[in-house]
């Protein structure tokens, strides 16, 4: 790192500290219902796959009015603290689930905060920070959130090795780290002054005409992309399928989460010095090698390998295509554009979960990750193809 990391504004720490604190808590539940949903409370694969999809679309729909709502008003952290709010609200409702639909019902609350927040808060982001240094700004907040999701799954190995598999009582904790998220985004967020309007006009759909045509083209990228990437719960339920204990098995999503937290800041600031579209391509290119991996594998090592190439990934894409969309929106427009680029993603992923939870069913695991694979190959070629046109 060359010290850009320490001049970027306190706020982007805050939120990058929230998303740190939430996610731990987050993904220590996340790394346990699969193991809830299947093994206690009875439910299948695809339902788990439903489960994830909806929960996933709810909050892709949600970001779309969220940020709208913020680019109305100006105020952005208003509706950033209300959606961890309520996230936090909605983590007691885990551990006292008694059917798969409760489950569902906890999961929907949550990603409906997923929602409220996030488009408010890359928007933000953006507001904050120089055109030359938002790589590098969405790098940083996405690594500190991958901290959080390496130690939401360890604490749920370590607490269900110290609860002597009570998951439930596991689960209980993930209220904590949830409350301090709320505790440090009302005290050390700020938002920049915003001039006010004399007069406002209701918010206005048809302004998403205004949006460039390079703008449409990221968001088509976007939803192709998470097509061909279902929910890392799968993972969860593939290293219990190959034979690791329930107590174990969120160690998966460690490995995923390590490599993704110390790849996210140095492709962030790569993507503010070199073409997107090559870091775009080569990520592609780790998700199809670790669907073969997965797919192929029948022991720990290549399941963790899998994992980790995923990671790379998600280390090469998430925060490159946040600052790709920042750079194409509008100051004015900016929460309206993530809203959009997320909900055309929530579709995407919607689908990817609901025919890998079918093909797992009907074909086995292996087919499922196949799939993907041959997805995600189809998307790579596609997207060199398109903005092979469009440069």
């Amino acid at each position: 790192m060359n010290g850009q990391h320490r001049r970027l504004p306190l706020t982007i720490w805050a939120l990058g500290f929230g998303s740190l604190l939430m996610d731990t808590s987050s993904e220590l539940v996340h790394s346990l219902s699969p193991v809830l949903l299947v093994n206690l409370l009875g439910a299948s694969v695809v339902a788990v796959g439903i489960i994830e999809g909806v929960a996933e679309g709810i909050a892709a729909v949600t970001k779309v009015f969220a940020g709208a709502v913020s680019d109305y008003f100006r105020r952005r952290k208003t509706l950033i603290v209300l959606g961890y709010a309520i996230a936090a609200i909605s983590k007691p409702l885990f551990p006292l689930a008694s059917s798969a639909s409760w489950v569902f019902a906890a999961r929907f609350i949550d990603r409906m905060s997923k929602g409220i927040r996030d488009a408010p808060r890359d928007a933000l982001v953006a507001d904050i920070t120089a055109q030359k240094q938002r790589g590098a700004a969405y790098g940083l907040r996405q690594a500190l959130d991958s901290v959080g999701a390496v130690l939401g799954p360890i604490l749920a190995v370590l607490l269900m090795l110290s609860f002597s598999g009570g998951l439930r009582a596991a689960m209980w904790v993930a209220v904590i780290p949830a409350v301090a998220a709320v505790l440090v985004i009302s005290l050390l967020v700020r938002e920049p002054e915003q001039k006010r309007a004399a007069t406002r006009e209701p918010p206005d759909w048809g302004k998403a005409r205004e949006l460039p045509a390079r703008y449409w083209l990221i968001v088509a990228v976007g939803a192709i992309f998470t097509a061909a990437r279902f929910s890392d719960s799968f993972l969860v339920l593939r290293a219990r399928d190959i034979g690791l204990s329930a107590s174990y098995a969120p160690m998966i999503m460690v490995v995923l989460s390590c490599v993704y937290a110390a790849g996210s800041y140095p492709a962030g600031a790569a993507s503010d010095r070199m073409s997107p579209r090559s870091l775009l391509l080569v990520g592609l290119s780790f998700l199809i090698a670790a669907d073969l991996v997965l797919g192929l594998g029948r022991s720990v090592v290549p399941l963790f390998a899998g994992g980790a190439l995923w990671g790379v990934h998600m280390a090469l894409t998430q925060g490159v295509f946040a600052k790709i969309v920042a750079d194409f929106v509008p100051a004015d427009l900016r929460g309206t554009g993530f809203g959009i680029f997320d909900l055309a993603r929530g579709v995407g992923f919607f689908i990817a979960n609901v025919v890998a939870g079918w093909w797992w069913r009907t074909s086995g695991p292996p087919a499922a990750f196949f799939s993907a694979a041959a997805f995600a190959t189809i998307a790579g070629i596609g997207l060199a193809a398109a903005t092979r046109q469009r440069r």
